[in-house]
């Protein structure tokens, strides 16, 4: 029998967060907390730009785009901030602003992190592939390959995967 074999990878649907984001602005635009601080969010090419008159009110911006990210089904971890991956908003001017970027495909470090989590805790037939920016995790087992879908699920780690190509 041939081996079965699925993908781990990290993608960030770009249409729901365009709907998020678009949903996010027009309820700031409309809500009466909001009014006068010159709060907003908007593209900026690939950067999501979040202003407001104080860090708290950017803050409040950031909190209603992750309520329409979750409930569109968008990851948070999916959200770049850069740094330490804290979001803290920068004074510009007489604003605050809050660039975030989206994050795509799983980095070398998070993949051998996953890899190595596989290995040390997943079924022992399990082979994990590193091939680019995704992972191809193959077994002779269908049972061991969900044994390994369950444990990343379960494991708190610093990207949102998806598992694709389920053969």
């Amino acid at each position: 029998m041939a081996d079965s074999s699925f993908d781990i990878v990290s993608k960030t649907d770009k249409q729901e967060v365009s709907n998020a984001l678009n949903q996010a602005a027009k309820e700031i635009s409309t809500r009466y907390d909001f009014r006068g601080v010159g709060a907003s969010i908007e593209w900026s090419g690939e950067t999501i730009v979040m202003k407001a008159n104080s860090e708290e009110r950017c803050l409040a911006v950031l909190d209603v785009f992750q309520t329409k990210l979750v409930k569109r089904g968008v990851s948070l971890k999916s959200l770049d901030y850069g740094g330490d991956g804290d979001p803290e908003p920068k004074p510009s001017g007489k604003e605050y602003r809050l660039d975030s970027s989206l994050k795509d495909g799983i980095s070398q470090e998070n993949a051998k992190k996953i890899s190595k989590l596989i290995r040390d805790e997943g079924p022992k037939s399990v082979k994990a592939r590193i091939e680019g920016d995704e992972l191809r995790v193959t077994s002779k087992s269908r049972d061991d390959l969900q044994e390994v879908q369950r444990l990343l699920k379960g494991a708190d780690l610093d990207v949102a995967l998806q598992f694709t190509n389920y053969r």
